[in-house]
């Protein structure tokens, strides 16, 4: 849009008109009004405020003919602008000039916040983004279940259990089974055990390690976050202020625990799912639990929560004469530190972010080492990197920055990483053309979209360049390519030209299967096969099974980074309160 088309028009007035415009065609269900309020280019995504899903339509007529009769389902109303929302105001999102505004509105069952985006057209202000979440529950307002507990819920009782002794007793379950029970104890399976706390319904969280946190300190001991640290909090409990803008893994994982105690989650580590079955009869779980004392327990839970991530079951390829090499084989995840290979040769198989950082490690460690690149990689400098987060840079409180972030629709989100990706490409160019004179294969994602993309859709293929891209570049780090490899021997790799490269160590920096595959392993294949692949874009532009139903009731999933869990976890929440308390068919 023409920056000059924007003049004279007052960001507040122009989005209270429209809301009331909008309110009042919902109301008489006038699909002709309602479409005259969009742009001939837009968006409606709704997060389970009209449609108990997480969708989006397209297209001014299709959002009309989608919202017209809504009203009589939804009784959505009292849209308005809260004064505890930033205010309405011109900004530039993917590209285009609008006005973004954050309002608030009521349905039958809750509370609501959306996010609208207006551009100007011959025909005066038009909505292209219009956002429609669930906030809360009516009736079942956190601020509401907390105030039953009261200031003196544990009031000096003497002779009776103290809030110790009822802790204790919570955690072990002696006498009952939880209504949710939470697969995974990083920070999606916190994040949402944490929501579900506030919500009053009983949760527990196990994890395969024996320490909560572990998932990330046992991880390899260089090892920090890529985003900053403005973007990572965890629900309810920000970091404080001081900490490190990239944070250090240990530092992470003994917050977790810190965490876990000041929320009151309940939490068994060191207890891994052996397997478990679903009963449509009683619509429970039948989940076998094995504790690293060796002892199992039985549970029967309505919901079962996969909380593995994106990285869960190691993959590992089947790789020619593999079985011949006498060196050390151990996958990335189970990598530690490179101390013990110093003055040793290494290969590093692989070219993502944990590749790249285990290369990096051996190398100051004083290895020599080589990666081998199976396939082309998308390369960014981290400080570029933080770009695609520039909303969480803006001022608005992280509240409003969630509910902006969540508002994109897939098209707009692709656009935006279009123009963010060829913005970064340029200004790593030197980078760039320094890796390819090496022969390091370079990919910018699928549709140059970069590597928020290649997350969503794959969960890898990139690396955020701390420095072995240029360890690369000078030699330090060595490189070849798969496609020259005949087979592993025992010394090494075996060329296609007959040399050998030879080894010591053998990184499989390969990745993680697919979440399906983790429910066939531990819940059946005829389970996996009903709910279909896991994560990355559906023909609707959402996740695939993430934060919603699935074809398997009482099974849901939740992934992804820091920011996602804390987003997202709101949203799954809501829908298992829902169907405890009737309000929604399981």
């Amino acid at each position: 849009m023409d920056v000059e088309a924007s003049q004279g028009i007052e960001p507040q007035s122009a989005v209270q008109g429209w809301l009331r415009a909008f309110e009042s065609a919902l109301q008489a269900a006038d699909a002709r009004a309602l479409e005259s309020l969009f742009a001939e280019d837009c968006h409606w995504r709704d997060v389970l405020a009209f449609t108990w899903r997480i969708g989006t339509v397209s297209g001014a007529g299709a959002i009309a003919a989608a919202l017209q009769g809504r009203f009589l389902q939804t009784r959505a109303r009292e849209f308005r602008l809260p004064a505890s929302r930033t205010p309405p105001r011109w900004v530039r999102r993917a590209g285009t000039e609008c006005i973004e505004a954050l309002f608030a509105f009521e349905t039958g069952s809750g509370h609501g916040s959306g996010v609208l985006r207006l551009v100007t057209t011959s025909g005066g202000p038009r909505a292209w983004i219009l956002l429609t979440a669930l906030d809360e529950l009516a009736g079942f307002e956190e601020s509401r279940l907390q105030a039953k507990i009261g200031p003196e819920h544990f009031s000096r009782d003497f002779g009776a259990p103290n809030w110790a002794d009822q802790r204790a007793a919570a955690q072990a379950y002696a006498d009952r089974d939880p209504a949710v029970l939470v697969i995974g104890g990083g920070q999606a399976g916190l994040s949402i055990a944490a929501r579900l706390g506030r919500l009053g319904i009983d949760t527990l969280v196990v994890d395969r390690h024996e320490r909560i946190g572990d998932n990330w300190r046992k991880r390899y001991h260089a090892l920090t976050l890529h985003n900053e640290v403005h973007v990572n909090h965890l629900p309810y409990m920000p970091f404080p202020p001081g900490w490190p803008v990239f944070i250090p893994k240990d530092k992470l994982a003994n917050w977790f625990e810190a965490y876990v105690e000041a929320l009151e989650i309940n939490f068994w580590p060191g207890t891994e799912l052996a397997g478990g079955s679903y009963d449509e009869a009683t619509k429970r779980w039948s989940v076998t639990l094995r504790r690293s004392d060796g002892g199992t327990r039985v549970m029967r839970p309505r919901h079962l929560v996969f909380a593995t991530g994106v990285s869960a079951i190691p993959v590992t390829p089947d790789l020619p004469g593999l079985q011949e090499f006498a060196g050390a084989v151990v996958h990335s995840g189970d990598f530690t530190d490179g101390a013990a290979w110093k003055g040793r040769k290494a290969l590093v198989l692989g070219t993502g972010n944990s590749g790249h950082d285990v290369a990096q490690d051996l190398e100051a460690s004083g290895a020599e080492v080589t990666m081998i690149q199976r396939s082309p990689t998308y390369i960014v400098s981290l400080k570029e990197a933080q770009k695609v987060y520039s909303i969480y840079s803006e001022g608005p409180p992280i509240d409003d920055c969630d509910l902006l972030a969540t508002s994109f629709p897939y098209p707009v989100l692709k656009h935006a990483y279009q123009l963010s990706t060829a913005e970064m490409r340029e200004v790593d160019k030197a980078l760039l053309d320094g890796l390819e004179q090496r022969g390091f294969r370079l990919a910018f994602g699928e549709d140059a979209t970069g590597f928020q993309m290649m997350y969503l859709r794959r969960g890898g293929g990139y690396y955020f360049n701390v420095g072995c891209s240029d360890l690369i570049v000078r030699g330090k780090v060595g490189l070849m390519q798969w496609g020259d490899v005949e087979r592993f021997v025992a010394q090494g790799v075996r060329l296609k030209d007959g040399g050998i490269v030879p080894a010591e160590l053998l990184v499989l920096a390969t990745g993680y299967m697919n979440q399906q595959d983790v429910v066939r392993a531990y819940l059946g294949g005829e389970i996996a096969d009903r709910i279909g692949p896991v994560w990355g874009f559906d023909a609707g532009g959402e996740l695939r099974n993430m934060w919603q139903p699935t074809a398997q009731p009482g099974l849901w999933f939740t992934a992804g980074s820091l920011a996602q869990c804390r987003i997202y976890s709101r949203y799954l929440a809501l829908q298992i309160k829902a169907r405890e308390e009737g309000l929604v068919a399981a």
